[in-house]
């Protein structure tokens, strides 16, 4: 049986997202909200001042990694199946698009109070413009709830996720991600229908099992501009190594990187592979993205059965256990001249919260 949660529990989840949503709305900075305990989110950016957006639309609405109910299966349930441990702050599709309608036409008043003017709202197909995958396993592409979204929604995904995306035949776009190199422009990962202000590709690990451990990486900014640096959300669910991480330093124009989503969860299948590389890992990472926030992401202690499930050793980890380890470790080598910092630190945003990107 699925775990549920009382109908009190659940009506303060809706409440609590739906006022976290208004008061990030009434800022022009991205929003980034976490739609349940686990790996789902919604990253809400601001069309720029020297963009028309849509009629009756203020904000880009990009949805990564949907799940909301129901179970996720890998192969079969006899080898691997999972449901989440805290319900979802939305249970459907057609509750987020609620909620966003409900923002945009808060924020909309707001922008027309401010200017003087009064523009109109137009109905919209949906407010959720793009879907990011990051990954082809159902706890990241997972059909029941995509399938949900409106078919005209597009879709970006790695290639595994795009070609088992496609043979549903739910969705007319589906565009496999490129890879973002070292000295890359990143313009040229606006492919349409994004705005030219907005690029998803993607971050990889080399000589790594499956890919697992790689980022979707969202860029936006003003492409036209005379400076033309753009603003970054790293999303790696799994983990990426600082090494390539560092391929982002060298982008042309650069790149100021805002937000990092990096679980602090260190998992591993047995002895053998290692799934979340956990929070040492996520330090190192940080350290040469120096992103301004970090964000914790897929540490959801979620019910699982199966044959997988016997052999996963799950490490809940700290920043400050990661710092103290990599400190150790640094003053060994250099007698004592370490010089990991000790305010790095990572946002947990719980099911339902919205943080403003300031």
């Amino acid at each position: 049986m699925d775990p549920i949660l009382d109908d009190k529990a659940a009506s303060q989840l809706q409440n609590d997202l739906r006022g976290s949503l208004r008061s990030a709305h009434e800022s022009k900075r991205p929003i980034l909200t976490h739609l349940n305990a686990d790996t789902t989110w919604l990253v809400s950016l601001p069309y720029p001042s020297h963009e028309s957006p849509p009629p009756g639309r203020l904000r880009y609405n990009l949805l990564i990694d949907p799940w909301l109910q129901g179970s996720q299966e890998d192969l079969s349930a006899w080898f691997s199946k999972q449901w989440h441990g805290v319900q979802s702050s939305v249970q459907t599709i057609s509750e987020l698009e609620e909620l966003l309608r409900e923002a945009e036409s808060l924020e909309r008043e707001n922008a027309n109070s401010s200017s003087g003017t009064n523009v109109p709202a137009e109905p919209s197909l949906s407010y959720i413009d793009a879907v990011a995958v990051s990954h082809e396993f159902t706890d990241h592409c997972h059909r029941d709830t995509l399938t949900e979204l409106n078919p005209s929604v597009p879709v970006f995904a790695t290639k595994k996720a795009a070609s088992l995306i496609r043979s549903w035949k739910h969705f007319h776009t589906v565009i496999e991600m490129s890879t973002f190199s070292k000295g890359m422009d990143w313009r040229t990962t606006s492919r349409p229908p994004l705005p030219n202000w907005i690029g998803i590709s993607r971050l990889m690990t080399s000589f790594d099992l499956g890919s697992l451990h790689s980022a979707v990486l969202v860029c936006f900014g003003e492409p036209q501009s005379p400076d033309p640096t753009a603003e970054t959300l790293i999303y790696t669910p799994h983990g990426i190594e600082a090494s390539t991480a560092s391929v982002l330093n060298t982008a042309s124009p650069r790149l100021n990187n805002l937000a990092f989503l990096h679980g602090l969860q260190d998992v591993s299948l047995g002895w053998a592979q290692q799934l979340n590389l956990g929070a040492v890992n996520a330090v190192k990472a940080q350290k040469v993205l120096q992103a301004k926030y970090w964000i914790g992401t897929h540490d959801e202690d979620k019910p699982a059965s199966g044959l997988v499930a016997r052999f996963l050793k799950i490490k809940k980890g700290s920043v400050q256990e990661a710092l103290s380890q990599l400190s150790a470790a640094e003053n060994e080598k250099t007698n004592g001249a370490s010089d990991w910092a000790t305010d790095i630190t990572c946002v947990e945003l719980r099911n339902g919260e919205s943080l403003l990107l300031e």
